[in-house]
C-alpha cells in the first residue's frame, strides 16, 4: 500500500497564498497551515483580553495587536501569528515577502485549544524567547479558567504563576495593566466537569 506525500511549498509559493487571500496561514519546514478559525469561547477569551488592554493602556500610548498581526520569530521563519500582542515602544517592521511583520512584541498572549496546548508550552514559547524584546508570554485556557502567567527578568530568567479562580487578578508588567480573570472569561459557558470514576466503598477505606 502506497502513502502519498504532503505536498511542500516553496516560501514564494508561500507568500503568493498570503496575499491572495483573507485567510492567515503559517509556514513551516515546506508545510502550510491554515490558522484561521477559532471556536466561539477562543474568540471570547482572546476579545475580552483585547478589550479590556485596549482600555488600559488608552492614555499610555502603548498598542494592542489581534491575531491578524504577523510578528517575526527568528528561530522559527518567516512569521507566526499570535493570538494577541502589545507592547508600549513605538512598533517596528520589517517586510517580508512583501508583507509587514512586527519585530518587537513586549507581550504575546495564546489562547489554548487542546490541539495546540503542547506546542503553545514549549517549543513555541522557545522559539519565541529568540524575540529580542519579548518578556512576557500568558497562556489562557478556553475550557476553565486558568492562566499561566510567565515573565522574564534579570539575566534572561524566566519566572511563571498559575491563576486558577476567577476572582484573581491577572497583573501584565509589559503595559502596567491589570485584568481580573472573571473579565477575560465574561460571556463564556465552560463545559461541565468530567464525572468522577466510580468508587466502591471498600476500595476508599483501604
Amino acid at each position: 500500500m502506497s502513502t502519498q506525500a504532503r505536498r511542500r511549498y516553496t516560501l514564494e509559493e508561500y507568500f503568493a497564498l498570503e496575499l491572495a487571500s483573507d485567510a492567515k496561514y503559517e509556514y513551516f519546514d515546506g508545510e502550510i497551515f491554515n490558522m484561521s478559525g477559532g471556536s466561539p469561547a477562543h474568540e471570547d477569551v482572546i476579545g475580552n483580553i483585547y478589550s479590556g488592554l485596549k482600555l488600559c493602556v488608552r492614555e499610555k500610548g502603548c498598542r494592542v495587536f489581534l491575531s491578524g498581526l504577523r510578528v517575526i520569530v527568528p528561530t522559527q521563519p518567516p512569521y507566526r501569528y499570535p493570538d494577541l500582542t502589545a507592547l508600549c515602544d513605538k512598533p517596528r517592521y520589517e517586510k517580508v515577502g512583501g508583507i509587514d511583520a512586527l519585530v518587537n512584541p513586549a507581550l504575546i498572549v495564546e489562547v489554548l485549544s487542546p490541539s495546540t496546548e503542547a506546542y503553545d508550552r514549549s517549543d513555541k514559547f522557545t522559539h519565541y524567547k529568540s524575540i529580542e524584546s519579548f518578556a512576557e508570554y500568558l497562556l489562557v485556557a478556553q475550557h476553565k479558567p486558568h492562566a499561566t502567567h510567565f515573565i522574564r527578568g534579570e539575566h534572561g530568567v524566566w519566572t511563571h504563576r498559575e491563576y486558577n479562580s476567577l476572582e484573581e487578578v491577572l497583573r501584565l508588567s509589559t503595559l502596567d495593566c491589570e485584568m481580573n480573570l472573571r473579565d477575560v472569561y465574561e460571556n463564556v459557558e465552560f463545559p461541565p466537569p468530567a464525572p468522577l470514576p466510580f468508587e466502591r466503598p471498600d476500595e476508599a477505606e483501604r
